[in-house]
């Protein structure tokens, strides 16, 4: 009953322990195998693609490897259905000795993404050595005397198996002298022994053959054995004796020669030459000791004499024998255990698998860039190894295995600032002073393209020259890409888009590899003055990056354009320009004007107007404006005058260098009472041409007249129905009506100004109401007529030349066709209406010529206002005129002024005539049948004037 009890305890107990070492195989994830010994070749291990979790498709592709650190062709693994099996003889005592436990440790390597596995094999022990002896024959000599019950040691058997197949029984022959004494488990540093059991007599046997067999217990049982030759002596019948039969030292290991390990002490109790006493090892001990250990025979005293390694061998077992000089000499025998102590004398070794030669700069963390493992042969702390990496590295070691690590990505990589890694791994172990190790693993940092191409800067502007050559090069851009090889790689290209009604490419063209921007045809200023586009420049990654730059080429101005005269008035000949003049016209009148423009821009287009001297010399009676080109004279003419004056009017730019054109001016002096006829004749033939040539400026002029007048006309019966009872004549005198002359732009025409002050019975009168009315007097037969007689006839001295700056005239050159001066005429020796004009507030210099200030507007406080020299009218009651004229404008400007005490903004305003001539469009409906009957009343009283 406690028989079967106990039983089942074992029973409970194993299947707990089994459980215990399968949880725990489990929880490590390793694959453990075991296999015999001397397996042959093609034995199966195991299923290892299906224990590790991979399918066997992808084992190929993955390039699934089995690496070992000892021999690497002892197992292999069929990639076709994933079965490890033995591949060559595995001889378990080859590999591990008499190790109790003996493993075979494989790495299984698989790739795509990068896995290790570890499987450990143990190797199982076969009895397939028997026992050996150091010698298959050993001679031992024993006197006659020797005491019963005398013991003699034996060498035992080694097993190189381990367990059950290494352990050994004796057996000795049958014989009547000697029995075999057996060490039990607990002491086996003992020697075997024969004990004696009967008196030897030599003269009986002299000799005996013995036999000692062992046995181990392996299945089937194998055995070795040695025969004893036993030799019978005389005499000497005391022994020597050892202190100790068994002594225990401990040595450090590298122990110098001649290092003392121990002095042993055997006494003999015979005397004479038979207590004498030589100490020696035995005969059946290992070479390797005799190499290592050496003995003093005469004081017994053991040394080092070779290299004591730790390593190599951890405890030395001595076998020392004494030997007396009796004859037949007496032995003894001890043994020595010498256990040798380690010290740090091995410093750990590191091996270095790198799988990855380089590693892309956007890999993802935890990517495996090497495997590394580390052994150090010294045990305990010495043995203890720890792994570290070099500072500020972006990479980190994961332990995987006892002493195996991974290097793995720990953070981002940069390949544009750093390339290539040395990484030093370190490996030091726990001895005292400590030992280390270093491996260098060089991790190149592979390119991804993950910069784009850089410009410099964003923008860039270009000067070119307009009439460059065709295909010349005008800039360069360059992007720097901080990429390497191909990602690197920038080809330029332009952002195509059109410019104007043409593509871009057809005036533009950038070089794909150098950058180089070229022009593909002539550049014309006049044409295009800003040519502003976009390069792009692109890498050759995949995908591939891009940035984009900016270029600004101004064409700058060449001077390749001569001045072009205008096309002359009315009455010229040919390309001359024609005028009648009364030879009653004062000094500084104006009689003529040339005419002209020119393409260029700035300086180049910058005008002077040169009278050429005329033939023979004769000092001419006109000269001519240097920038307005009007004709004016000098003094007043004289009979001796030469009734036709034929001038040359030189036209000049100021380029470099400079071009020219020549204008003629073609001067007929006429009497004065010719003048109104011709110019009648003149103004009619000029309004028919003009007529014909469809000039927007005159049916602007002619519409702006025309509701001028129609609201005048209407605001006059208003004023007239309101003011029924007549007015003081302080407040409310009627204005006599002037005759004023007005400009059509290239021809003259009379018209009428009407200006009545409006009364409204509070504050003075306004005065900003003109009426121009577009109906042309024929005639001088009334009162009214005289007086137009007496202010056309006696025509206002124009405003000296106005001499614009450079910049102001540079802006102005589509311009310079309108009238640039102050004073509007009715035609050649026709009466003119002085109107003011707005000039600088700079004095006047001897030549009549005023500059403004470079930027002047209409509201700066610069501009002034005059009448021309001989105006006695400078300046009204209110400082200001209602109208004048900016020379070079088409626009007439008023000047509306508020009383002190009106609630309206009491700031001065300018209006330009053409705003106001929108103003007055819509007021053209209301007014529209008065203005015919006024227009009709006119008419009538204009032809009973005549």
């Amino acid at each position: 009953m406690l028989a079967s009890e106990s039983g089942d305890q074992g029973a409970r107990f194993l299947l707990l322990l089994f459980l215990l070492l399968a949880s725990r195989e489990s929880w490590s994830g390793q694959v453990r195998y075991s296999i015999p010994e001397e397996a042959k070749h093609g034995t199966f291990v195991g299923r290892i693609a299906q224990d590790l979790g991979l399918e066997l498709a992808e084992l190929a592709p993955r390039l699934f490897r089995v690496a070992s650190k000892e021999r690497g062709d002892l197992l292999e693994v069929n990639l076709q259905n994933g079965i490890l099996f033995v591949n060559s003889r595995i001889d378990r005592e080859e590999l591990c000795g008499k190790s109790l436990e003996c493993s075979i440790h494989l790495e299984v390597i698989v790739e795509r993404p990068l896995q290790v596995f570890h499987v450990e094999l143990e190797v199982k022990d076969i009895n397939d050595n028997p026992p050996a002896f150091p010698a298959t024959q050993k001679n031992l000599f024993i006197s006659e005397t020797s005491a019963l019950d005398s013991h003699f040691s034996l060498e035992g058997a080694s097993d190189a198996d381990i367990g059950v197949n290494a352990l050994l029984t004796y057996s000795l022959s049958p014989n009547e002298y000697f029995s075999l004494e057996i060490p039990t488990n607990d002491d086996q540093v003992k020697p075997l022994q024969l004990v004696l059991k009967k008196t030897l007599d030599r003269e009986v046997a002299s000799e005996l053959l013995l036999v000692l067999k062992a046995t181990d217990g392996g299945k089937p049982e194998l055995t070795g054995a040695v025969e004893l030759q036993i030799t019978v002596m005389d005499a000497n019948d005391n022994a020597p004796v050892f202190d100790k039969a068994v002594h225990r030292v401990k040595l450090l290991e590298n122990a110098r020669n001649g290092t003392l390990v121990i002095r042993l002490n055997a006494s003999d109790l015979d005397e004479g030459s038979n207590s004498h006493i030589l100490y020696s090892l035995a005969t059946d001990v290992s070479a390797d000791t005799k190499a290592t250990f050496r003995i003093d025979s005469d004081n017994g005293e053991i040394k080092v004499n070779g290299k004591i390694d730790f390593e190599e061998t951890k405890l030395w077992k001595l076998q020392i024998e004494a030997e007396d000089k009796g004859n037949p000499p007496m032995f003894a025998h001890c043994t020595i255990l010498v256990e040798v102590l380690d010290i740090n004398d091995n410093a750990p070794e590191l091996r270095v698998t790198s799988p990855l030669l380089s590693i892309h700069e956007d890999a993802p963390m935890g990517t495996t860039i090497a495997l590394i493992s580390v052994t150090d042969l010294d045990d305990g702390d010495n043995g203890q190894v720890t792994c570290s990496l070099t500072l500020h590295v972006p990479f980190k070691l994961v332990s995987t295995f006892k002493n195996y690590y991974s290097l793995v990505l720990d953070s981002s990589l940069d390949r544009e600032s750093v390339s290539e890694y040395a990484v030093v791994v370190t490996a030091r172990d726990g001895g005292s002073p400590s030992l280390s190790a270093t491996a260098t693993v060089s991790v190149e940092v592979a390119d991804v393209n993950d910069n784009a191409p850089m410009f410099a800067q964003p923008e860039y502007t270009v000067f070119v020259k307009e009439n460059n050559p065709p295909g010349c090069h005008i800039f360069t851009v360059s992007a720097q890409d901080l990429d390497a090889q191909e990602n690197a790689l920038v080809s330029y290209s332009l952002v195509e888009r059109r410019v104007g009604e043409r593509a871009l490419s057809s005036y533009v063209s950038v070089h794909a590899d150098s950058g180089k921007v070229y022009a593909l045809q002539p550049l014309d200023h006049e044409e295009l003055e800003l040519l502003q586009f976009q390069v792009s420049a692109r890498d050759a990654g995949v995908p591939p990056l891009g940035s984009n730059v900016t270029l600004q080429v101004f064409v700058l101005d060449e001077n390749d354009n001569a001045p072009a005269l205008l096309p002359p008035g009315v009455g010229s000949k040919g390309g001359a320009v024609s005028e009648l003049v009364s030879r009653s016209v004062g000094a500084g009148q104006v009689v003529a004007k040339v005419r002209a423009v020119d393409a260029d821009s700035g300086y180049n287009a910058w005008l002077s107007y040169e009278l050429q001297p005329a033939e023979g010399g004769a000092r001419s009676p006109f000269r001519v404006g240097l920038y307005t080109g009007e004709v004016t004279t000098t003094r007043a003419l004289e009979e001796a005058d030469a009734p036709r004056q034929r001038l040359l009017v030189l036209v000049k730019d100021h380029g470099e260098p400079p071009l020219t054109a020549t204008a003629t001016v073609l001067l007929s002096l006429v009497d004065s009472g010719q003048v109104p006829k011709t110019s009648s004749q003149a103004s009619f033939s000029a309004a028919s041409s003009e007529a014909a040539l469809v000039d927007v400026n005159v049916y602007l002029i002619i519409a702006i007249c025309a509701v001028s007048s129609l609201l005048v006309l209407t605001l006059l019966l208003y004023t007239a129905l309101r003011c029924s009872a007549p007015p003081p004549e302080s407040a409310c005198a009627p204005g006599k009506p002037t005759l004023v002359c007005s400009s059509a732009v290239g021809s003259w025409s009379y018209s009428q100004e009407r200006r009545q002050r409006v009364c409204s019975g509070e504050g003075p009168p306004k005065t900003d109401l003109m009426a121009f009315s577009p109906s042309i007097p024929t005639g001088s037969s009334s009162g009214d007529t005289g007086e137009q007689q007496e202010v056309c006839g006696n025509p206002r001295q124009p405003n000296p030349d106005w001499r614009y700056s450079a910049s102001l005239r540079a802006g102005m050159h589509s311009s310079v066709h309108l009238e640039e001066a102050g004073i509007l005429r009715a035609g050649p020796g026709g009466p003119d209406q002085q109107w003011p004009t707005a000039s600088s507030a700079t004095p006047e210099p001897e030549a009549g010529e005023v500059s403004p200030p470079v930027g002047a507007g209409v509201n700066s406080n610069s501009w002034t206002f005059k009448y021309g020299p001989g105006n006695p009218k400078q300046a009204g009651p209110c400082e200001l005129p209602d109208k004048f004229i900016i020379p070079g404008s088409p626009a007439i400007i008023s000047i509306r002024q508020e009383p002190t005490n009106s609630q309206i903004d009491k700031s001065d305003f300018i209006t330009f005539g053409k705003k106001e001539e929108t103003k007055k469009k819509k007021k053209k409906k209301k007014g529209n049948k008065t203005q015919e009957k006024k227009e009709k009343g006119n008419s009538t009283t204009d032809n009973s004037d005549q």
